[in-house]
């Protein structure tokens, strides 16, 4: 594999006098890495998108929009947010499902120096409550879904200004869409400093209360020439290895991103939407996750890529009337949000023959990508998530925050400038999870020789399993290398004898069969004893998920009864 040569263009692109010089700049009293030749903010990053003019930019069933009326839209709302008063530091919250009016909204408060609060759109009541006190926005876009949550505890958005969006019946009082893009007036001028909230993302909140990570305009723009370095780094790489040279820019197809999670999540907007948004490409967005209409929509529109989770290119992949569409559009297929297991990646590469496999591994706190890997790199290593990206530093580090050395397991820690500047009003959070400018990830990783790293599991997810620690996406990867399994989800049942038994709940494709013994004799094949789950539960319905499409394992121990299991 081609190593070597990787990290010899990675060295060589991140030098002086190159487009992706690294420099140190003083941030938040700490030298963090940054790209020296970045746009300042990210209203530059749009404005300069203007240039794609007549390209189709927004698709959404039977919508289409262009850059050039997508940047008339957005003047036009950035205009109205004005002339509400609405000014640099404030916020504005955007709940509802991934529409094209969400990604306008979003360019337009960036352009004035408003961050974005972004509401998860599965939350109920009490949560959108919760969040809407926490980050206290002057004016919510709300869908129909939203605005009847919000109805049933109408004191929730007391002194905001309530907009609606595709919701012809809105209740008196809130003002509708087309009376904020119908508004006259051109983008105001204001100067927007790096370290600005660009926005306000909630992590998932799979325990306790989600806290609102504040992503700056600095760490939104580095998360994108992370992403763009990644691509041209390996393929430079393999050029140099191989001789094959790359597609030059301007023979390139112009790309196509179907968008399948959640825009309030950085997977699909700080990864999907700003990549394809800089490349001058089609963003198609989906009312919900369907596999069956996925295909159909990469036929119809010649998608080039998907972004979503992992499970996502899985179910694409799995589905049975995969080969009876057309999708030779596509050049990378993956996910991020979550570990691609390495099976899929084999899966990935077989079975669509036109795409190579990819992922990014990353978290809301830093923007976006912490690693990218694909095509022959991720071939090659197909359980590593890649190299940490040139704006990050990443270490390995034991219990006492020592760090460790060549493929130790430990803590992974990083830092840089596209780390979250904190948690809004969790001074105490903010101080625990950023150390001397160090983000304790909570991932428990290890780092190759070639600088690669291995996500081993989220620590708070290890089984201690009579003192021996057992690590779920270990066991869920073993398990899923067993043909008739779509979906397993692997946690800790409570064990008054060893303190925790490794558990897990398993979706079956559908015609297969499997037996408990089965897999346990699989998993005896390939592992230590230990680890082999004692307790398996077979499930007739896809596990549940949170809305950035991880298993949520608490509802899984909630539910499911040791007395049930297999």
């Amino acid at each position: 594999m081609h190593y070597a040569e990787l990290t010899q263009a990675w060295e060589e692109m991140i030098a002086p006098g190159s487009p992706f010089e690294i420099v140190e700049n003083q941030i938040g009293g700490q030298n963090l890495r940054c790209f020296k030749h970045a746009p300042a903010n990210i209203r530059e990053f749009w404005l300069s998108t203007a240039a794609f003019a007549d390209r189709t930019y927004l698709v959404y069933e039977d919508e289409r929009l262009s850059y050039t009326q997508s940047h008339a839209q957005v003047a036009a709302i950035a205009a109205w947010l004005d002339a509400q008063g609405v000014k640099i530091g404030d916020r504005v919250a955007i709940g509802m499902r991934n529409y094209p009016e969400w990604m306008l909204i979003y360019w337009a408060c960036l352009c004035l120096g408003v961050a974005v609060v972004g509401l998860n759109a599965w939350w109920v009541p009490e949560e959108l409550a919760y969040a809407l006190q926490d980050s206290a926005p002057k004016v919510v876009f709300a869908d129909a879904e939203r605005l009847a949550r919000m109805a049933e505890q109408p004191d929730m958005a007391k002194g905001m200004t309530l907009v609606a969006v595709r919701s012809p019946d809105a209740p008196a009082g809130v003002i509708q869409w087309a009376d904020v893009i119908g508004h006259t007036g051109s983008l105001p001028q204001v100067e927007i400093d790096p370290e600005t909230d660009a926005c306000i993302f909630y992590t998932s909140g799979t325990t306790g209360m989600p806290k609102g990570a504040q992503l700056t305009h600095r760490s939104c723009i580095a998360n994108l020439f992370n992403m763009v370095f990644a691509g041209q780094v390996q393929a430079l790489a393999v050029h140099r290895a191989t001789g094959v040279a790359p597609i030059p820019p301007e023979e390139a197809p112009i790309p196509v991103s179907l968008l399948t999670t959640p825009l309030f999540h950085v997977t699909a907007n700080n990864c999907g939407a700003y990549l394809t948004t800089a490349g001058g490409g089609a963003i198609v967005l989906m009312y919900r996750w369907d596999a069956g209409e996925a295909l159909k929509i990469i036929a119809r529109e010649g998608v080039t890529a998907m972004s979503g989770v992992p499970v996502m290119s899985r179910e694409l992949i799995n589905h049975p009337e995969f080969e009876a569409y057309d999708t030779s559009s596509l050049t990378s297929l993956g996910g991020g949000g979550a570990q691609l297991q390495p099976d899929l990646v084999a899966k990935i590469d077989s079975t669509v023959k036109t795409a190579r496999p990819n992922t990014g591994y990353g978290m809301t706190e830093t923007s976006g990508i912490i690693t990218s890997v694909s095509g022959d790199f991720f071939v090659g290593k197909p359980d590593s998530a890649g190299r940490a990206v040139p704006t990050l530093e990443a270490k390995c580090v034991d219990d006492a925050g020592n760090a460790l050395g060549t493929d130790q397991v430990g803590e992974l820690w990083v830092k840089g400038s596209p780390v979250i500047k904190g948690y809004i009003n969790r001074p105490e959070a903010t101080a625990s999870s950023i150390v001397d400018g160090w983000l304790q990830t909570g991932d428990i990783a290890r780092i190759d020789q070639d600088g690669f790293i291995y996500i081993v599991d989220r620590k708070k997810d290890m089984v201690l399993r009579g003192g021996e620690n057992v690590y779920c996406a270990e066991v869920e990867t073993c398990i899923f290398r067993i043909p008739a399994v779509a979906e397993c989800c692997v946690f800790g049942v409570p064990d008054d004898r060893l303190g925790e038994e490794v558990g897990v709940a398993v979706v079956l494709k559908p015609g297969a069969s499997l037996t408990a013994a089965e897999i346990r004799t699989h998993c005896a094949e390939l592992m230590a004893k230990h680890k082999s789950p004692r307790y398996i539960w077979f499930m007739d319905q896809p596990l549940p998920r949170n809305a950035s499409g991880k298993f949520l394992k608490r509802d899984l121990r909630e539910q499911l009864k040791v007395e049930t299991a297999a």
